[in-house]
């Protein structure tokens, strides 16, 4: 039997400093108690790699938390990972390593990797600069197939005229480019609706041409506000602006979120996940669920009737 088009729902963990795992395993533990079928691990914050090398038993107790969950895993990598960083790409590179190691060992099927980002530059030295991505993500996707892994590449926005990021479409034709059945796109909906907004993209239209090379999504809501003022005292205060990358449940944005589930399709096996803290949201989390879940349903669904 064929793999469902979304087989798996679920959040992202919430990561506080201190490293003792204790909010990670309470974080899986609310995901699981919530009903989910999946748990994004942000092990970015908890401190389990030290110069591109695996801490052996801090490893250890990481699968010893997740083996006591009934979940499928992905793994977020760096926030600052960038595979257009060439002062530090071998660095970027052995932490990527280790991370598809860490996937291993939890089994964990995703590693979440930012698509890269630099200073803008005359549009031939962006292009050898997505060169240097393209070669990048190849070399560690062989090191993925190692794993059974998938690396998911994520559309991100940029802050300013001055930083270059590719738009969503682009980000697509760097997967396809690549080639590989362990590189597939990330989807993030509200990171494509701030930057198309940003340039005056048709944000649909961006996200479509993503569509069939996406194995992963994250779902958040927000209304496409690009950054035209930074400084929030609490984030409360860009929410009520509706400014930036808020990270809002399901319905509290504008996205038409059953509009694009129910003319998009994803590859085969793709996970859904809702980047909504229990830190923020705990009470809206359960109903951000519920709406998820059913739009999976609108994908699942219609490839069944098909």
């Amino acid at each position: 039997m064929s793999l469902p088009i979304i087989s798996s729902v679920g959040f992202c963990t919430y990561t506080s400093e201190g490293g003792d795992f204790s909010t990670l395993e309470g974080s899986i533990r609310t995901i699981a108690d919530l009903g989910a079928t999946a748990a994004e691990l942000s092990l970015y914050g908890e401190e389990i790699i030290a110069g591109g090398r695996i801490i052996p038993s801090r490893a250890e107790r990481l699968v010893q938390i997740t083996k006591q969950f009934d979940l499928h895993y992905s793994v977020h990598g760096q926030i600052v990972s960038n595979f257009m960083d060439r002062e530090h790409l071998a660095e970027q590179k052995a932490v990527v390593r280790a991370m598809l190691e860490l996937c291993n060992r939890i089994e964990a099927g995703v590693l979440v990797q930012h698509s890269g980002q630099a200073k803008m530059q005359a549009a031939t030295r962006n292009r050898a600069l997505d060169a240097i991505e393209r070669d990048a993500l190849a070399e560690m996707a062989e090191v993925a197939g190692h794993y059974g892994v998938r690396i998911a590449l994520e559309n991100i926005f940029a802050l300013s005229d001055n930083e270059y990021r590719q738009t969503p479409s682009q980000v697509g034709e760097t997967v396809r480019s690549v080639d590989s059945p362990h590189v597939c796109a990330l989807i993030d909906f509200s990171h494509a609706y701030i930057e198309c907004t940003r340039l005056d993209l048709d944000w649909r239209a961006e996200i479509k041409a993503m569509a069939p090379v996406t194995g992963h999504l994250h779902v958040h809501d927000s209304f496409g506000r690009p950054y035209t003022m930074t400084k929030f005292y609490h984030p409360a205060e860009a929410t009520a602006l509706g400014i930036g990358d808020l990270h809002l449940p399901v319905g509290w944005g504008d996205i038409p979120w059953e509009e694009i589930f129910a003319e998009l399709t994803f590859l085969p096996d793709t996970m859904l996940i809702l980047e909504i803290t229990e830190d923020r949201f705990k009470a809206e989390q359960a109903e951000s669920l519920a709406l998820a879940n059913k739009l999976a349903a609108l994908v699942n669904d219609r490839r069944l009737a098909a």
